[in-house]
């Protein structure tokens, strides 16, 4: 009788461990953080890739196990993304992660978040809310630096063009307001068209069309384009214009662009025209597509209890005809030993942006920008 017990109670024992055990390993996933990522207008290559970045950066081995990633767009529509920040705080939402279409509007959706605990961390794009965190370059100087070069490559003097990005954005109204300051320097220099080019090859290649409506390539002398410079050299090449004489064009960090920077003689694997070397006159920035990807490994940090900036400024990627590298195969180690630029048989869109190197996410690399896959 006294073994019967002892085995009963054994049983019963073991019974109980097995379900004290099964809750464990339920309490253990619900322990995963909520976070959020609400974007606003993702119309172009670049929206895409920082949301690809992201995507593996919440997949990668670290943080797979921490993250429960929810994903909202919100297009260009203030009211519409501050709508989904609110539901997002009502949903439980411990931080979100946000390209804001305005630097302002969002201000009093987002004091709100932060007053329930809720860490919102905006990338790229800045939100002037106090509490909010921010991930960026210094949108002014990307302007002023870019718009210095074409001046110079100018001699002081010339007909610019000038296609920004996406209106009311802090982006570019910092960008355009850096490079305005800077041509006003220069009497000589004249801004003689100006179009709103919403980030996106197609948009610069209509409002360009436009423009040359009413003037030829031979009335424009440089351009200074947030992005662009690709097509506007793709432009004059179906115009007629041999590769040497293409006009200086100050502008953004796609893979296209910088292809065209190599020299004319230069091999690149996979190239066509105008996916090819042209010896084009450029200088190359970029609001870097992994600042989202940091945004959110920032975020996880910040919940996890680390001291975390608010805000992170991030280094601007310049990159000139005598700075251009191509990569070979696009790894990590070859991007952390300078490369900026990757053969067109490795990235077939020209339109994709090229500065996706950090030293701070090693998480994310080639594979996570072209189709959300972390580095092993």
């Amino acid at each position: 009788m006294t073994v019967l017990k002892w085995a009963l109670g054994c049983a019963i024992a073991g019974a109980l461990g097995l379900a004290t055990a099964a809750p464990s390993q339920a309490e253990a996933a619900e322990k995963k953080f909520k976070i959020f990522l609400s974007m606003s207008y993702i119309g172009n290559d670049w929206q895409a890739e920082a949301a690809n970045m992201i995507k593996a950066m919440a997949a990668h081995k670290d943080m797979a196990d921490k993250i429960d990633l929810q994903v909202q767009v919100a297009g260009p529509n203030a009211q519409r993304q501050i709508q989904q920040i609110n539901a997002m705080v009502q949903a439980g939402a411990q931080a979100i992660v946000v390209y804001p279409i305005s630097p302002t509007a969002l201000n009093a959706a987002v004091k709100n978040a932060c007053s329930k605990g809720v860490m919102v961390i905006a990338y790229d794009a800045e939100i002037t809310e106090p509490c909010a965190y921010n991930v960026h370059i210094d949108q002014e100087e990307a302007g002023r630096t870019t718009a210095e070069w074409l001046a110079k490559q100018l001699g002081g003097k010339g007909n610019v063009v000038l296609v920004t990005g996406v209106p009311g954005t802090s982006v570019d109204t910092l960008r355009t307001q850096g490079a305005k300051d800077v041509f006003a320097k220069y009497p000589d220099i004249k801004i003689v068209a100006e179009a709103v080019g919403m980030w996106s090859q197609a948009v610069a290649r209509t409002e360009l069309s436009k423009i040359l409506a009413t003037r030829n390539w031979d009335q424009i002398d440089g351009l200074w384009m947030q992005v662009g410079c690709y097509t506007a050299n793709a432009m004059q090449l179906e115009a007629g214009k041999k590769a040497g004489d293409v006009k200086p064009c100050a502008g953004e960090g796609s893979n296209g662009g910088r292809i065209q920077m190599l020299p004319a003689d230069a091999e690149a694997e996979g190239a066509a025209s105008p996916y090819a070397p042209l010896g084009a006159p450029r200088i190359s920035y970029a609001s870097p597509p992994y600042s989202g990807a940091l945004a959110l490994k920032l975020a996880v940090a910040k919940l996890e209890g680390k001291e975390v900036a608010k805000r992170t400024t991030l280094p601007l990627p310049l990159v000139t005809n005598e700075t251009v590298k191509l990569c070979e195969e696009g790894s990590w180690v070859e991007m952390k030993a300078g490369c900026n630029a990757f053969k067109p048989s490795i990235v077939p869109n020209p339109g994709w942006f090229a500065s996706i190197f950090s030293a701070d996410t090693p998480e994310v690399g080639l594979q996570a920008a072209l189709v959300g896959q972390p580095e092993p």
